[in-house]
């Protein structure tokens, strides 16, 4: 499928899609910093891999030397505070893009994800790291906090005592510690990050995916709200989905043939 670079600049973030898996892939070399640019093409494609039929699953992926750095910071010391008012909006929505793709998606994490490198794995519903990853968020150590959600997601996913840890240190941590804490899901050989979590999304995209869009909003809107309205959530979705074509597929399968044989393509 033909891209056009937005705004005339360099290409820095491309999908392709493979087996209805779609791979967001960061390309601006050497470091993958996140400059505007390539944020605004982020909420481009990932709001077009939320809509695309032979989408069904989603790898994020930096290539098998860093993932992302983080933001561009000469980019940023050149705005004043009324520049970035303007602009943080855009900043949070371009990642928000990728954190309500109604798929499932998973971050292939090699190298560095560090700032806003970080902040985009949290977005992911499954994380793989290589065992030379190295992840953390060193905002505060230019006088700032993380502004891409890494104060939102990050005690979230890791409780709010690890993340403030790391947030008001700016620590690194490497893959064995970021896999204790929660941070990533699982730890494998760099040259197989990629391998790895597009074998993890392919699985998925075989699934029903109604229901798969159905857990993952019950699931992220209840880790949002209270729980009387979590279960409401997850209420409306169960009934709902006994009016889908994949809701008879697999039962009926499942009396025939007994659990796991469906098939939802």
């Amino acid at each position: 499928m033909p891209l056009v670079a937005v705004n005339l600049s360099p290409m820095t973030v491309s999908l392709e899609v493979a087996e209805g898996v779609g791979t967001l892939r960061l390309d601006r070399p050497p470091m993958n910093a996140l400059d505007i640019a390539t944020q605004d093409r982020l909420k481009e494609l990932a709001e077009e891999a939320a809509d695309r039929d032979d989408v069904r699953a989603v790898v994020i992926y930096g290539g098998e030397r860093v993932f992302a750095a983080g933001a561009d910071i000469k980019e940023m010391q050149n705005m004043d505070h009324a520049a970035m008012v303007r602009r943080s909006r855009a900043l949070q929505d371009s990642f928000t893009a990728v954190a309500r793709i109604p798929k499932p998606v998973v971050a292939a994490v090699t190298g560095y994800a560090l700032g806003g490198g970080c902040e985009l794995a949290l977005c992911a519903d499954y994380r793989i790291a290589a065992d030379n990853a190295k992840l953390g968020q060193p905002e505060i150590l230019l006088g700032l906090i993380p502004g891409a959600g890494g104060t939102q997601r990050l005690p979230r996913l890791i409780g709010p005592s690890r993340a403030k840890d790391l947030i008001f240190t700016g620590r690194q941590v490497k893959a064995d510690e970021a896999l204790a804490i929660g941070l990533v899901d699982r730890v494998v050989p760099a040259a197989e990050v990629y391998e790895q979590a597009h074998a993890w999304a392919a699985k998925l995209a075989q699934g029903p995916a109604i229901a798969l869009r159905a857990a993952k909003e019950a699931v992220d809107t209840g880790l949002e709200t209270d729980i009387d309205t979590g279960l409401a959530v997850e209420r409306n979705w169960f009934a709902g989905l006994f009016a889908t074509e994949d809701r008879e597929r697999g039962m009926r399968s499942f009396v025939a043939e007994g659990p796991g044989k469906a098939k939802f393509l």
